[in-house]
């Protein structure tokens, strides 16, 4: 994990290198640092990283312009920095891609404790050396574990960690309830806290990925005060 490449963006230099000194110090070694989003564009086409700390306010493009377009790339994390504290500024930050949030001024081990879990998280979906077959068919969509990917009517949806990781949760527990709270312990895991919004969104991304109609899921449903299924269609095994 301390090998993965991290990308710091933030127009306060003296944030980006304090994240970038107290990173080093934890055993982190591969940590690039740009300070405007155009630079952040270039890095991310010139290199691949496996987390990237994300500054929301910045000149120029902001960090909510600059992450559709790192995730046409990349669907590494994208941990948000940002002084903004609505939830409006957070669901805006899930909306277009984002993975975790946390607010200036933050605790530096709390930044590095967040990066650990969605590395963690991040690195347990991608392909090991000669992984086991393991492809879960819903008729309409295929989630592959062993290529971390997700087919829907024959193509290639990106998907960005996160929404990849709760989605092959689901696959894995087919028909089951299963609380906000839960979910959010059984994927997000026990390092942060509790979040029904963060999951409502994770959830509504899914189904405009593998719905026809995510307004009328017919594989991710709600049942009402209890919680989501993921629902195995009649005749698929």
């Amino acid at each position: 994990m301390n090998d993965a490449k991290i990308l710091i963006v933030d127009d306060e230099r003296s944030i980006a290198e304090m994240m970038a000194t107290v990173l080093r110090k934890e055993g982190f070694s591969y940590i690039d640092l740009v300070f405007d989003g155009e630079a952040a564009l270039a890095a991310c086409e010139q290199q691949r990283y496996e987390m990237i700390l994300l500054d929301v306010m910045m000149p120029g493009l902001s960090g909510l312009e600059v992450c559709p377009f790192i995730r046409r790339t990349t669907d590494a994390p994208i941990l948000f920095l940002t002084a903004r504290t609505s939830d409006f500024d957070k669901l805006s930050g899930f909306a277009v891609g984002g993975d975790d949030y946390i607010t200036k001024p933050f605790n530096p081990l709390e930044v590095v404790a967040r990066i650990r879990a969605q590395l963690r998280r991040y690195l347990q979906t991608k392909p090991q050396s000669s992984p086991p077959a393991c492809i879960y068919d819903f008729g309409r969509f295929q989630v592959d574990e062993s290529e971390a990917t997700l087919t829907v009517e024959g193509n290639i949806s990106p998907c960005p960690a996160l929404v990849f990781q709760l989605l092959l949760f689901f696959c894995k527990n087919p028909n089951r309830l299963f609380s906000k709270s839960e979910l959010y312990r059984r994927v997000w895991g026990e390092e942060v806290y509790h979040d029904d919004n963060t999951v409502m969104v994770h959830i509504h991304r899914i189904r405009e990925k593998i719905e026809k109609d995510p307004s009328k899921p017919e594989y991710l449903v709600n049942i009402r005060g209890m919680g989501y299924k993921l629902i195995l269609p009649k005749g698929v095994t």
